[in-house]
């Protein structure tokens, strides 16, 4: 069976030239120019920023929809090749009604996709999302003359805005004191000069890698273990203090620590928010699927954890009905709102360095102070119909925990937790549990496996 076109509220993704081609691009462009007309209650003139990864099909569909934004009479504010967090960035610099991304993120090459900002910088949340899938699906557009469409227009200051927004929140000086070290691998995607810039301003010696922006991705562009060997022998052989990488929209980071070990996506959040708790009071927010370790860093500090469904609207909006000092997901996305609402790998970067260089501590020696958990990531195909029949199973078999069904179905044990969620980009099922040790875990993941069976 064909792979279908998904829409849900982390936008569009799909299978370029298959299910999503120039003309879906442009429908989809129209789609949104005329919600923010409806949203604006038909203000004169209005902008929208627009960025992309390094994917050689993201020229092509940026146009696309930018030209149906036009359409609508809206003007475009080109971006260019730009990390996903620094469209949010820009957004709010430049007072835009709105923002679009073109990325497919962390998937394969084939895919792309087109993620849609508010003018607040979040996507929009379920029910207006919604109505700009409803005015896609019906081709409802509301379009302009000749006279009245707007215009595409070039800025080429996001680099400059975005760094200045993450120094402001970090000591420039402590950490260039320390004359850090650091291998980054960006995967040929949209961070890898932004990132330079940032970590040169910090004083750092970088060792850059897979840093061209060519969106030909020198390896599978999720930032997993079996992903990052190369980085892993890199950190070693250059004596490094730390390792860094990106995925291809540089929303998400992962750590390797200064032995050559990739640390992972979850220490991510938990080393930021050690920093963060460590200077102020206050509450976190993040989604189901991450790790207790944040859990047990903010009761430290007196603080509570929000959990919200996977994504980072839902942690945004949580952070801002809580006033949450930090937040993010354990996929390596963290979320400072004094710099945007998204996931921002370079915010995760400044924060974890501030860390290293306040406390004199390697990057090992800091995670090991946080951790104690044992946790286990999966993933398998399956399509609605399937992911419904699994899911409807593991609640027959874990009939005494204590169930969420706010996103999938997560299980709490005395012992550890386990979340079954169906992808909003995939088609697929991901599985994730954690436990504080590796039997107990690897006995929900095992159990989960049979039923797939």
């Amino acid at each position: 069976m064909a792979e279908q076109l998904i829409i849900s509220i982390s936008g569009m993704r799909g299978i370029v030239g298959k299910n999503l081609t120039d003309s879906v691009a442009h429908d989809y462009g129209c789609a949104f120019g005329t919600f923010l007309k409806y949203s604006f209650g038909g203000r004169e003139k209005m902008s929208v920023c627009i960025g992309r990864d390094s994917r050689t099909s993201g020229p092509i569909l940026e146009l696309a929809v930018a030209s149906g934004l036009c359409e609508t009479g809206i003007d475009v504010v080109d971006l260019a090749i730009v990390p996903t967090p620094s469209v949010g960035v820009m957004v709010r610099q430049l007072g835009c009604g709105g923002g679009v991304v073109i990325t497919a993120s962390h998937n394969p090459v084939q895919y792309n996709g087109i993620k849609l900002l508010l003018a607040n910088s979040m996507a929009p949340p379920p029910e207006k999302a919604e109505q700009i899938r409803r005015l896609f699906r019906d081709r409802q557009f509301s379009l302009t003359d000749s006279r009245n469409r707007g215009k595409l227009i070039s800025n080429e200051q996001t680099e400059a805005v975005h760094i200045s927004k993450v120094l402001s929140i970090i000591d420039k000086r402590t950490i260039a004191s320390k004359k850090f070290r650091v291998v980054l691998d960006s995967v040929n995607g949209a961070g890898g000069l932004i990132t330079k810039r940032l970590l040169t301003e910090l004083g750092c010696r970088v060792v850059a890698i897979n840093d061209e922006p060519t969106g030909l991705f020198a390896h599978a562009p999720e930032p997993t273990a079996e992903n990052l060997t190369g980085l892993c022998e890199m950190v070693k052989s250059e004596k490094a203090h730390i390792g860094f990488a990106q995925d291809p929209d540089a929303d998400r980071l992962a750590i390797v620590d200064e032995n050559g070990i990739y640390i992972g996506e979850e220490y991510t959040l938990a080393l930021a928010a050690k920093y963060i708790f460590s200077k102020r009071s206050g509450d976190a927010a993040t989604n189901l699927s991450t790790s207790r370790m944040l859990d047990d860093i903010a009761e430290k500090a007196g603080g509570r954890v929000f959990r919200t469904p996977v994504g980072e609207a839902y942690v945004a909006a949580a952070m801002l009905e809580h006033n949450c000092i930090i937040g993010g997901e354990g996929n390596g996305g963290v979320i400072d709102l004094r710099v945007s609402p998204i996931r921002d790998s370079l915010v995760g970067i400044a924060l974890i360095l501030q860390l290293m260089a306040e406390t004199g501590k390697s990057i090992s020696q800091l995670a090991a102070e946080i951790g104690g958990y044992n946790m286990i990531k999966t993933k398998f195909a399956a399509n609605k119909a399937q992911a419904k029949k699994i899911l409807s199973a593991a609640k027959k078999l874990f009939v005494n925990a204590r169930l969420d069904v706010s996103d999938g179905y997560r299980f709490d044990f005395e012992d550890g937790w386990l979340h079954l969620r169906a992808s909003n980009t995939e088609p697929i099922v991901r599985v994730i549990a954690e436990a504080t040790g590796e039997q107990t875990v690897r006995k929900y993941i095992d159990a989960v496996l049979k039923i797939t069976r």
